[in-house]
């Protein structure tokens, strides 16, 4: 006692009195100007509400409340939310971009206003109509002149068409052709000579105009005479001396025809009206603490012809906010982000990772929200990123046929391992997949989905359409889903990739790859198996980083070719056993040999779609015979 006497009623050094008083000083500054809590808008144990037929709705549709169809009254079709964004930013700036070493220069909304009429215009002028049979194919990374061609489309009720950088020529033709697209803006001469090409060997007859966004030679005008395309600028064909007033579409006109690269076949082309894609804009503002405003910036570097962007960037016009586009080397894009200051950042699990260690490291991420979406995210990462970040972060689930998502996590819902529950704008409902044995009457089924945001179906396909929709007009999405008691739903598993084994169990594979990835020595993982084989096989791709240092706990060095050929490869496969143990994997799900090989799946190999899916049937036929392999020497 007395020393503790001491200690609070001697009087202290100088130093220590000023170093007292700093300390609290700091402290009373830090409590008066800290955020205030984030509060769910819902009850966090009950944040769905069951309505007819098994179907579930978010709680902040009360009883009486019909499902949304757009978040602001001014604003119900895509061109009306870019109109909103100029006025309420008092015309800001909009769109950003840099050049190497060089600060971001901003393109204002009335200038990107301006130019996309001068753009259609000019699209008129040669001949094309304002109505949503037109549809105008857009060939270009992300930049400004990407915006401002979508945005030409939906001044004058055009409908927009992405094509991928990485379709391959096939699809790029089955493209053109199916969707009749006369017209294409493309980014570069290359790209143009790819489309040109298509011409001349007489498979896209329809082509009739290219608009290119760079400089170009003129030997390229004299090619595209001699096989009746023409070849212009994007400057030349701005419309002002033959300027036409905006047509503007309804909700109900078609927007975008967003075709899906899928993993087999043709492309299928997601058919998405105005209201489509303004109701699904909510997904990143279910409530006023997350609510985009003026000075929120985000950062575009997701490939803009997925819906997954579409709708980060449409809710970010509609607040009048800045988007700033990357160079378009991902390798450049922690500087990017260190110049650009992003607060709202839209992002991929596979990514994220990387990018948190690269960025955040060197204090560039000022991020106040980031969106989660297209794949699964791990727990684990996510409760870190959380915890480190400091930032809210929210995932997001649903496809391109949905038009992005159709679930969000709550605000204020700190808790992971699901993907949130029914937007505004749909309800959720689980089927019965009786062969995998998922009653909706457990809770648990194949994930459906019906609402303001579904599509209208795949252009030209009514048998994919009627697949995809059933009568009464439920989205079926083939993923397994299952609701928990809080009223969230957790994705469990995937019913299009099933297959049988030997012996009659079923398996999907996903549910496996997405445990066996947790491997830290494991990058990446594609498990096999058929009918005519009792157990499962994997091909594996080690992570470069850890492997070596892996490698070196169990005395084996060497290159990365070098150390997936020796005994690392059976340390892989029992680390990966260990946790499918951990994570529940029955017996048969349990892959019994790996090949273990150094090159990663990408999407410039072929391997993955554009959306970091994997391509299965590509995979197998590249490692049919290390398959082959593996199986013969069990």
């Amino acid at each position: 006692m007395d020393f503790l006497f001491q200690l609070l009623f001697s009087p202290l050094p100088t130093p220590a009195v000023i170093s007292l008083f700093a300390l609290a000083a700091a402290t009373l500054f830090y409590l008066n100007t800290r955020p205030s809590p984030l509060r769910s808008p819902v009850d966090l144990n009950c944040q769905t509400l069951g309505i007819k037929d098994g179907a579930r709705k978010t709680a902040l549709l009360e009883d009486n409340n019909n499902l949304m169809s757009y978040y602001y009254n001014e604003a119900k079709t895509l061109y009306e939310v870019f109109q909103r964004g100029l006025k309420v930013s008092g015309n800001g700036p909009c769109l950003g971009y840099r050049k190497p070493g060089r600060p971001y220069q901003w393109l204002k909304y009335r200038q990107v206003a301006d130019r996309a009429e001068h753009l259609g215009s000019g699209l008129l002028h040669k001949g094309l109509k304002p109505n949503p049979d037109n549809f105008i194919g857009i060939f270009a990374q992300n930049r400004p002149e990407w915006i401002i061609s979508e945005l030409a489309c939906y001044t004058y009720s055009m409908v927009a068409v992405p094509l991928y950088d990485t379709l391959g020529p096939e699809a790029l033709v089955f493209i053109i052709n199916q969707a009749e697209i006369s017209t294409v803006l493309c980014d570069n001469q290359n790209k143009a000579e790819t489309l040109l090409q298509t011409r001349e060997t007489g498979q896209t007859p329809v082509l009739k105009t290219i608009v290119i966004m760079d400089s170009f030679n003129s030997e390229l005008v004299e090619r595209g005479t001699k096989c009746g395309v023409d070849i212009v600028s994007m400057q030349d064909a701005l419309g002002k001396s033959n300027l036409e007033k905006p047509v503007p579409p309804k909700p109900e006109d078609l927007s975008i025809v967003c075709f899906t690269s899928g993993t087999t076949g043709n492309p299928k082309g997601a058919m998405l009206t105005h209201e489509n894609v303004v109701s699904d804009a909510p997904l990143c503002v279910p409530q006023s603490a997350v609510v985009p405003n003026t000075q929120d910036v985000s950062i575009s570097f997701l490939p803009l012809a997925h819906m997954f962007e579409r709708v980060v960037q449409t809710v970010m016009y509609g607040a009048g906010a800045k988007v700033g586009f990357f160079q378009g080397d991902i390798r450049l894009l922690p500087d990017d982000m260190k110049t650009l200051q992003p607060t709202i950042f839209p992002v991929v699990p596979r990514l994220l990772n990387l990018l948190y260690f690269k960025c955040c490291n060197q204090n560039s991420c000022r991020v106040r929200v980031m969106v989660t979406g297209a794949a699964p995210i791990s727990p684990s990462v996510l409760n870190f990123l959380r915890a480190s970040l400091g930032c809210q972060i929210f995932e997001a689930y649903g496809q391109t046929e949905c038009t992005a998502g159709c679930t969000f996590t709550t605000p204020g819902d700190a808790t992971s391992g699901h993907v949130g529950v029914p937007l505004p704008c749909n309800v959720v409902k689980l089927v019965d997949v009786e062969e995998m044995n998922y009653f909706a009457s457990n809770g648990e089924g194949e994930v459906c989905i019906m609402g303001r945001n579904v599509f209208k179906g795949y252009l030209k396909d009514p048998e994919k359409t009627k697949e995809a929709l059933d009568e009464d007009g439920w989205l079926h999405t083939g993923d397994i889903g299952k609701w928990l008691p809080s009223g969230v739903l957790k994705i469990i598993d995937r019913k299009k990739n099933i297959f049988k084994l030997a012996q009659g169990e079923y398996i999907a594979p996903e549910k496996i790859e997405n445990v066996y990835v947790r491997s830290e020595p494991v990058a990446q993982v594609f498990v096999h198996g058929d009918s005519l084989q009792s157990c499962l096989v994997a091909i594996v791709v080690p992570d470069p980083e850890v492997l070596p240092g892996f490698a070196k706990n169990l005395g084996c060095q060497g290159s990365l070719e070098e150390l997936c050929k020796n005994t690392v490869m059976k340390a892989i496969l029992s680390d990966m056993t260990k946790l499918g143990k951990e994570a529940g994997l029955k017996s048969f799900e349990q892959v019994k040999d790996v090949y273990l090989h150094p090159e990663q799946f990408t999407i410039e190999n072929g391997l993955l779609t554009p959306t970091l899916k994997a391509k299965r049937a590509e995979l197998k036929t590249l490692f049919q015979p290390q398959i082959d392999k593996l199986y013969s020497s069990m």
